[in-house]
């Protein structure tokens, strides 16, 4: 699932006529660079949420075999609308990922992929060391410890992608609800872990992000 469905009021007056993932970097929209990693990774079920602008980016996805999830009222946050999506993406785990950042280095799906153990976990979050993450700021998000094992805290930045059992969404009440509130429950349950990207990252959650992610993406051989 790729959120794309929030207002971008970081953007200021690039996205008082168009929604954020259709704001160009080098040349093409974010939703595009997110479709690339997704499709990259083959996966073959996706969805999109939407809700500023949704009209623009439904006739954008139409012919990319999108599946759309409209959050016609209220934005109802990374929990909320990946419950009201639940219907298209089918049962299982899923990947989330934002649709405000630009890649480089390994595919962050397939990273994901390859180190995902259900067993042991309820999700598993791709991380960044604070010099990776280019155009973030703070101390981070989550301590990664030797086994994987998050706690939050000073360290590690969340890159936005993820992949996470979707079970205990069934049991929350809230339509509007951040993911914030099952990973705190995994936390208590020793069942949140995460593993780094190899590759960079850059947030384009503002004007400045665009150069920025223009610079990555220049940095990288062929792209």
């Amino acid at each position: 699932m790729i959120f794309a469905a929030g207002f971008g009021t970081r953007m200021g007056d690039l996205t008082k006529d168009r929604p954020k993932p259709l704001i160009e970097v080098a040349g093409r929209p974010l939703i595009d660079r997110a479709l690339d990693v997704v499709f990259d990774a083959g996966l073959e079920t996706v969805v999109a949420n939407l809700h500023y602008r949704a009209e623009q980016l439904a006739a954008h996805l139409a012919p990319k075999g999108v599946a759309l999830s409209l959050e016609a009222d209220v934005i109802l946050e990374t929990g909320g609308g990946l419950k009201q999506a639940g219907h298209l993406l089918g049962p299982g785990p899923v990947f989330t990922m934002n649709s405000d950042a630009v890649w480089t280095g390994a595919n962050p799906l397939g990273e994901l992929s390859h180190s995902w153990d259900p067993d042991r976990m309820d999700a598993l979050l791709l991380l960044l060391t604070k010099e990776q993450a280019v155009g973030h700021t703070g101390d981070g998000d989550f301590i990664l410890g030797p086994d994987g094992g998050l706690e939050r805290g000073p360290g590690h930045v969340y890159s936005g992608a993820q992949i996470i059992k979707t079970d205990a969404l069934a049991s929350i009440a809230e339509e509007t609800f951040s993911l914030n509130l099952l990973w705190d429950q995994m936390l208590a349950e020793g069942r949140l872990f995460g593993t780094s990207h190899d590759g960079g990252w850059c947030d384009v959650g503002r004007p400045e992000g665009i150069a920025d992610a223009e610079a990555l993406l220049q940095s990288e051989p062929d792209v």
